[in-house]
């Protein structure tokens, strides 16, 4: 059973579904589809996808990849699904799950893929230590983030407008998800600024236990 923090994402993300796609569909088409592709499009092994949404890794998976995607709301899943099905893919598996609490075996995957998710779940820590654990030894986490700035005044902007994110979206943008790497014991082995100074980030970890 969900507890009331993931209860309300699980609602929120249930809601927005409908127009998730519609509204990011500019920023998709330019530098977020680039970065994604970038990530996902040489891939092999088994792969886990923690938060996979509306599905718009799945066309950048080849077909050498073994994909499982988990989401919290079955809306998002199903408008996945639905994409899945115009691909034909069947190495790509999707399935309803909550990322804090991973219902796989430990050590099971070679990646786990997270894009623009931590800044959404209620505990971030707990889903990367779900993350590590279920994770191959010296198998690889890759992110796209965006986290908070080491910049002051873009620091104090993020600050200011994270109640109005999360209000209207659920996900915050003053999460300190480089921090949280550091809490759920895990070490980052590369990081790559991509866009507005250090707020979006390329992160790849090397899980080695």
């Amino acid at each position: 059973m969900l507890d009331k923090q993931t209860l309300k994402v699980q609602k929120k993300y249930d809601r927005f579904s409908y127009i998730y796609d519609w509204l990011e569909e500019g920023i998709e088409k330019g530098k977020f589809g680039r970065w994604r592709k970038e990530l996902l499009r040489d891939l092999k092994g088994n792969i886990l996808e923690i938060g996979i949404g509306t599905g718009k890794n799945l066309k950048y998976y080849n077909r050498n990849a073994r994909v499982t995607g988990i989401d919290l709301s079955s809306k998002m899943l199903r408008k996945a699904k639905r994409k899945l099905g115009e691909l034909k893919n069947k190495n790509i598996k999707l399935t309803i799950m909550d990322a804090q609490n991973l219902k796989f075996k430990d050590n099971s995957f070679d990646y786990i893929i997270n894009t623009f998710v931590l800044c959404s779940v209620p505990e971030p820590v707990k889903v990367l230590e779900e993350m590590k654990r279920v994770l191959k030894n010296n198998g690889k986490i890759l992110m796209l983030e965006h986290v908070l700035s080491r910049y002051f005044l873009i620091k104090i902007f993020q600050h200011i407008h994270n109640p109005i994110t999360r209000g209207l979206f659920g996900f915050n943008v003053n999460r300190d998800t480089l921090g949280n790497i550091g809490k759920a014991g895990l070490k980052i082995n590369k990081e790559e600024n991509l866009a507005l100074f250090d707020v979006f980030k390329r992160i790849e970890i090397l899980n080695e236990k």
